[in-house]
């Protein structure tokens, strides 16, 4: 009696088995067969990486889906809650361009530890507590300015989206004799006042000697960057660090610089900008500057 009743259940589980792969299978061909999936480019940001740090309330570029502030350049992906139309196949719902697919049209210079601001996208260096590269996109419309936008109401704000380890303060400059120097220009985003305010995180800042460099030739080439984009329609500029070695007495060569504070934020030596102008025609034309921070 019990060999039947176990019998009994083994082919009760064996059939329902069966019958769950079947349908699996008829499933599969079925969708295979007869869904036809649309897909659809949409650049953002670096998948690993990498932080969104605010949300635009300028411009309709806060309205651009997590997913495209969270994919790489240019993907593939399909609306996966999109209805379905009478034909079966995935509504197709647009979607605006991002503003950061925009700014980084031409590419990333490397993909470490990537924030991107509202108006600006910069690659962070944990150890030197300064950005590796930090990158705009400007137009005359960006540039022009706006009577509401204020630049004595920014103050320099730490970056809460970054580790305490690894972040910058303000009290790493008070008394160094350097100033928190801006690498985006916080007049290149005069549009709007949370984009100018965006500009002083002290991520996008970096130790610069103040009298004759950071408000004076620095602060030349940051205007005539500006005024580029009455020559070009649209203006791609990255700014960044550097540390250069430098021949000392016994004849080598070494890399040495000061740090800075208690997070011993780095002082570069020299500091770099890359402009490149495209024209109505989408030819490019780049210019590129290296100055020493003295």
């Amino acid at each position: 009696m019990l060999k039947r009743m176990v019998s009994r259940n083994v082919k009760a589980c064996v059939l329902v088995g069966s019958a769950t792969a079947v349908a699996f299978i008829a499933g599969k061909y079925y969708e295979r067969n007869t869904l036809t999936v649309h897909l659809s480019p949409q650049p953002a940001l670096p998948v690993f990486g990498s932080v969104s740090a605010a949300q635009d309330a300028c411009s309709l570029s806060a309205k651009t889906s997590f997913l495209d502030r969270l994919l790489s350049k240019n993907v593939w992906s399909i609306e996966a809650a999109s209805p379905l139309t009478e034909n079966g196949n995935p509504q197709i719902v647009p979607r605006n361009s991002s503003r950061i697919s925009q700014i980084m049209k031409y590419g990333y210079p490397s993909l470490d530890n990537v924030i991107s601001y509202n108006d600006y996208i910069l690659s962070y260096d944990r150890r030197n507590k300064v950005a590796n590269w930090v990158f705009e996109h400007l137009t005359a419309e960006s540039v022009k300015g706006n009577e509401k936008v204020d630049r004595s109401k920014c103050n320099f704000v730490e970056a809460q989206h970054v580790h305490p380890y690894f972040r910058s303060r303000n009290s790493d400059y008070k008394g160094s004799g350097y100033d928190r120097g801006h690498l985006a220009a916080a007049g290149n985003h005069k549009a709007c006042q949370q984009h100018v305010e965006e500009t002083f995180y002290l991520t996008n800042m970096a130790p610069q000697v103040g009298k004759g460099f950071n408000r004076d030739s620095w602060n030349r080439l940051e205007k005539y960057v500006r005024k580029l984009t009455k020559r070009y329609p649209n203006v791609y500029c990255c700014t960044g660090p550097l540390y250069l070695p430098k021949k000392e007495s016994n004849g080598k060569m070494y890399v040495k610089y000061e740090v800075i504070g208690s997070q011993h934020v780095a002082v570069p030596t020299h500091f770099y900008k890359m402009v490149v102008g495209e024209n109505q025609d989408g030819s490019l034309e780049m210019e590129c500057y290296v100055m020493e921070n003295t």
